[in-house]
């Protein structure tokens, strides 16, 4: 090689050499596939700490009445959360060109029909039907028969990772209290809300099941002799039944739509307002069979099992770990049946707006953004209705003088509600990426996650031309209010169905000025180490979204004392905390919205857990 060749390879070299520095410098353009923020494009909006607070001092206010869903007081806030919107010059995108979507919940009559039928290898075969040691819940969908012949008993601990559980079915057993780890117990006891953040108990153990990919589930419900409580209550309860039967006929029969039909109840059929012809029946949707069963049941689906289910509980009530165990030696058939009969109906609605995206082909497309905006209204005390499986630190008893009975649920979600406000001032007012964003408040999360439900069934946008949906609930504090989660953020789902989302989160969160401390725990799919916050991914308003397969990511910063309590007040807010928070998930929504790709759809599952570090995963 000539000296002239010797030095332009020298300077090709250097060049090299720099552009690697570069890269180094900014970790972004390591992960050429990865779509990352982009600060020297891009002049992202700030979103503003004062208008938070102002905003969030009214949503949580006595005047909202604790925002329960089906309440004046939540359409009161979902009035003002929609001005806000034609202030900002967001565009409406509910029904009939308003900022709502009707949601509705109807009360139905429901008759159990459903049953399950257990076959043994040597033949042997046994139909158990409702209330015959099975037990199926209310609401089980849509008429369906499934059958399946791969059934694994998880035991009382079950890690997930890296079993295949797709077209099988699950059998979960709750250790008794005596065995479990007192630091595993949910303090306050049962879950308090539908969908929430409650307790570890069965639900949740079936939800964690169906989220690895089981099919199915069967719980373990030992059979208890009814107390003379429970005889009295059963006997108050069929005799409330009725009256309410004959309070419904006459109703009927006032209106003239009940004279002479025959039947039950005099053949009265209940008045039901139904204004929303979209709305789902209980049966309009395929349910993942789920139900307990007692010792009769679980006893004849392990009798030709090497392991007997005897043995097992032995093991239970001597408060030993159960372990992982097959059940090869069975096939179970489930018949799912049960009949409704529409007996009332109340409405509520989500509150929805887009701001338009500026590429004419990526337009259609759309990143959204969601946070539910109801709470738990009114105290039936003064203490509340307790922790619901929350924190383990006690509420602070109620100073002398007027009782507060209203929950205002200043960080649930009011900090997620109002970090949405400031996300909508951000894209409406400043630079406009390239896809469309949508916002979502949900109604009815403390209610079941029903507004999420809802719109993922009847959304605003078509599903599959949705990028990713971000949500927010409790950010606005730290776990148990300590002063070392001062800087912490829980992410959780963002790496179970697109890896370019959890590098995407990751990445903004390094761009950031002061960047918050990315926890992973919560993402973990087996048991954590905080009292009632298993498997929180199958627990807030994100999973309507992921169960369709939308790639989702769910920012949290913890429990406390306040919560679902009537001190979850604004003045406890971390203002400069919630701002960053709200700051970063507009980062990470505008980047998803502002690149040309699609995130990718890998599905690997949970991969940052417990004690991961922020970093970058590779494919």
């Amino acid at each position: 090689m000539d000296r002239t060749s010797r030095r332009r390879a020298m300077r090709v070299a250097l060049l090299a050499l720099g552009a690697l520095s570069i890269a180094l410098g900014r970790p972004w353009t390591l992960v050429a596939q990865v779509p990352g923020p982009e600060p020297a494009k891009v002049r992202y909006a700030q979103i503003n700490q004062a208008d938070l607070k102002e905003w969030l001092t009214e949503l949580a206010s006595d005047a909202f009445q604790g925002r329960q869903a089906f309440t004046e007081g939540y359409g009161m806030a979902a009035a003002y959360v929609a001005e806000h919107l034609k202030q900002f010059g967001v565009k409406p995108i509910g029904d009939g060109g308003s900022y709502f979507q009707v949601v509705a919940r109807k009360g139905y009559r429901v008759t159990r029909n459903s049953s399950v039928t257990v076959t043994l290898a040597d033949g042997q075969s046994r139909t158990f039907k409702h209330g015959d040691h099975v037990t199926f819940a209310a609401n089980v969908g849509r008429k369906q028969t499934v059958a399946l012949d791969g059934i694994e008993f998880v035991g009382t601990a079950p890690d997930y990772t890296g079993r295949n559980l797709k077209g099988k079915l699950v059998l979960w057993v709750t250790p008794p209290p005596a065995a479990t780890p007192p630091a595993a117990q949910p303090a306050g006891g049962a879950a308090g809300r539908g969908g929430g953040r409650g307790g570890a108990g069965g639900g949740n153990r079936a939800a964690a099941a169906l989220a690895a990919g089981a099919s199915a589930t069967i719980g373990f419900a030992p059979a208890v002799a009814p107390s003379p409580a429970d005889a009295a209550l059963a006997q108050a309860q069929a005799a409330l039944a009725q009256a309410t039967e004959a309070v419904t006929a006459a109703q009927a029969q006032v209106a003239g739509r009940g004279a002479g039909r025959g039947g039950r109840a005099g053949g009265a059929a209940p008045i039901v307002a139904d204004i929303n012809p979209t709305t789902m029946p209980p049966d309009a949707l395929a349910v993942a069979p789920q139900f307990t069963a007692d010792e009769t049941f679980f006893e004849f689906l392990f009798s030709a099992n090497p392991i007997k289910f005897a043995d097992l509980r032995a093991r239970l009530d001597r408060g030993e770990a159960l372990p992982w165990v097959p059940v090869p030696s069975a096939k179970i058939s489930i018949n799912l049946d049960n009949t409704y009969e529409a007996v009332s109906a109340e409405y509520s609605r989500n509150v929805v707006g887009i701001v338009e995206g500026t590429d004419p082909k990526l337009k259609d497309t759309y990143v959204l953004f969601g946070a539910h905006l109801d709470h738990v209204g009114v105290s039936l005390g003064a203490g509340g209705r307790g922790r619901a499986g929350g924190t383990g630190a006690q509420p602070t008893p109620p100073p002398p003088g007027p009782v507060d009975l209203i929950r205002n649920g200043a960080d649930d979600d009011g900090s997620g509600s109002t970090a949405m406000l400031g996300i909508a001032k951000a894209f409406a007012t400043g630079v406009k990426p390239r896809r469309s964003v949508v916002f979502v408040w949900h109604t009815a999360e403390e209610s079941g996650l029903l507004g999420a439900r809802y719109m993922a069934e009847f959304p605003v946008v078509p599903l599959e031309k949705i990028q990713v949906q971000l949500n927010m609930d409790m950010i606005g504090r730290s776990q148990d209010d300590k002063p070392e989660n001062a800087n912490s953020v829980y992410v959780v789902g963002a790496d179970r169905i697109s890896t370019d989302l959890h590098n995407l989160v990751v990445l903004a969160n390094r761009a950031q000025a002061k960047p918050l401390t990315l926890d992973y725990e919560l993402n973990s799919p087996g048991e954590v180490s905080i009292p009632g916050m298993q498997n929180i991914y199958g627990r807030s308003d994100h999973f309507a979204y992921a169960a369709k397969g939308i790639p989702i990511a769910f920012f949290f910063t913890g429990l406390h004392v306040d919560y679902h309590q009537v001190g979850d007040h604004a003045d406890k807010i971390n203002y400069p905390k919630l701002t960053r928070v709200a700051q970063l998930v507009y980062e990470v929504g505008f980047s998803a919205a502002n690149t040309d790709r699609v995130l990718e759809r890998d599905n690997k599952g949970p991969r940052a857990v417990k004690g991961s570090p922020a970093e970058i995963i590779k494919r």
